[in-house]
């Protein structure tokens, strides 16, 4: 597969050189109904054509597919580090509360397999 050149915008950084590119375009993981059998190969098949941006959530129920899909990518040689990739997910209404925003956050890196 061909890597296709997705544009970027340049972001402030705390890494050394201060300035890290994220892609303008990403893929969203929501489908209806939940189908993870596709979901997982679309992901890969996605990361194959050059996606480095995905969104899920929690109420998707993609963000553990999508931690699958990263393992699987790092594992195919199809990125080098999961630091090549950009995740972005939502905090559900219900955890907006101030004591219930860190554990949320949490709970989704960990279900895609993000955050040990």
């Amino acid at each position: 597969m061909a890597v296709s050149t997705i544009p970027v915008v340049d972001l402030s950084s705390s890494d050394a050189s201060g300035r890290r590119s994220i892609p303008l375009v990403g893929m969203g993981t929501a489908s209806y109904p939940f189908a993870p059998e596709t979901t997982k190969p679309a992901i890969l098949h996605a990361i194959g054509l050059g996606y480095r941006h995905f969104d899920t959530s929690s109420l998707y129920e993609t963000e553990p597919v999508l931690g699958e899909a990263v393992e699987e990518a790092l594992r195919l040689r199809l990125i080098k580090s999961r630091a090549e990739l950009f995740i972005t997910t939502k905090l559900w209404c219900t955890d907006a509360h101030p004591d219930l925003v860190l554990p949320a956050i949490q709970t989704s890196l960990r279900r895609a397999i993000l955050y040990p």
